[in-house]
């Protein structure tokens, strides 16, 4: 089987591919946004690989996320993998669509942060290697709300037992926060960040930490933007900056997301950097980030990759989380005569979660619906997204329907 360059016209096949293995289903302007992004038309690189099935459509697919990279003044481009779908009529397809993205040139790397126990041994084959030492099977996260979480459990044991009846009961585990603007408390030198103008005070940040030498995806003001305008998005990503004086010496970024219709939703953090001089900005962002998320009706606040860098800067956090993963979801493959990788301290950021969670599925009639959930267990008004049968959503990595 031979793979080839994702196009426009397969949007609607990639919608079909996604809706059949139960992820989550990007529109058609979202594949379009998608496909617009400046980075990958910068590097001229492939928005992703499929491979056709005996019907000429599209029955195999990987997507090519292409981030600009900045060491000092030098740029370069790397990518990471991400919605990796194997249908029955192309099974063992996964190996071509994943050799053409590791072997894609120009890129000083290629990973995947997100791969699930199942998949994990498919990297190695194409080079990638587990990676960060030693976090690459590490996630990390607080507990927020007990009950909730239980009653995710719950819902996911009835689904092993009887996955049609439950699938009937539509979204489950919503609550009335979810569809409010919650006012926020945000501890002492923590705002809201809502400025990227290019030049903004966040633009300021952004040239300071770029000027620390580390190796950094490109968070400049215009890809931010870029990232913020995902038509797919049900609710903004709150974004935080710690400011000391005048400037900002840190951001974080997060995101309100719900796996499937059985679990709880959770507020996922996007990004987590501070500048090197600062040792109390990531801490106090962490800490806004779990209050607001109880406010905003999460369940948990979860990082899902840390670096060891990161991981050292978390502090005290670090001993009152709960240490999830435990499997290489973090694989990466360096170029030769690329820059160092111990220049690189990664965070979710530099992977596929803000294009692949799943955003709450919170409308103007959420309040409508979730009164009704809460009065009845009758079926949800539209068809409920699909699940595995474990109840969960796999996480990247390879899905052989």
């Amino acid at each position: 089987m031979t793979s080839r360059p994702t196009t426009e016209t397969d949007f609607p096949a990639l919608q079909a591919l996604h809706r059949h293995v139960g992820w989550p289903e990007r529109s058609l302007a979202g594949w379009r946004w998608l496909h617009a992004n400046p980075a990958r038309l910068s590097a001229g690189a492939p928005a992703g690989w499929v491979v056709d099935g005996p019907d000429g459509r599209p029955a195999g697919h990987v997507g090519n996320l292409v981030q600009r990279y900045w060491l000092g003044d030098q740029s370069m481009h790397g990518a990471t993998g991400f919605s990796i779908i194997v249908t029955p009529p192309v099974r063992g397809a996964s190996t071509e669509m994943l050799g053409a993205c590791a072997r894609q040139p120009g890129m000083f790397a290629v990973w995947v942060f997100n791969a699930n126990s199942r998949s994990q041994p498919l990297y190695a084959r194409h080079g990638l290697k587990a990676w960060p030492e030693p976090t690459h099977a590490l996630k990390l996260s607080w507990i927020l709300d007990p009950v909730t979480l239980a009653g995710g459990r719950f819902y996911r044991a009835a689904y092993q037992l009887a996955p049609e009846i439950v699938s009937r009961w539509g979204e489950r585990l919503l609550n009335r926060r979810l569809a409010a603007k919650p006012r926020l408390d945000l501890p002492q030198g923590v705002t809201v960040l809502n400025d990227f103008r290019d030049q903004s005070r966040y633009a300021a940040f952004w040239a300071a930490l770029r000027a620390e030498g580390r190796l950094l995806a490109d968070r400049s003001p215009e890809v931010l933007r870029w990232r913020l305008a995902d038509p797919d998005l049900t609710d903004p990503p709150l974004v935080l900056a710690f400011n000391r004086g005048a400037g900002i010496t840190g951001y974080a970024m997060a995101m309100m997301a719900k796996s499937n219709i059985l679990e709880p939703p959770v507020l996922e953090i996007l990004d987590l950097e501070a500048l090197a001089d600062d040792v109390t900005a990531i801490p106090a962002l962490l800490e806004a980030l779990k209050d607001s998320a109880r406010r905003m009706g999460a369940a948990k606040l979860r990082i899902q990759m840390v670096s060891p860098r990161l991981l050292d800067r978390l502090g005290d956090h670090v001993r009152r989380a709960r240490r999830e993963g435990g499997w290489g979801h973090c694989h990466a493959r360096f170029a030769p005569g690329g820059p160092d990788p111990a220049l690189w301290s990664p965070t979710p950021y530099d992977g596929d979660y803000a294009m692949c969670l799943r955003p709450v599925p919170v409308r103007a009639d959420a309040a409508v619906r979730m009164r009704r959930q809460e009065g009845s267990s009758q079926r949800a008004q539209r068809e409920p997204q699909r699940t595995r049968r474990d109840g969960r959503r796999v996480e990247g990595g390879v899905f052989s329907a």
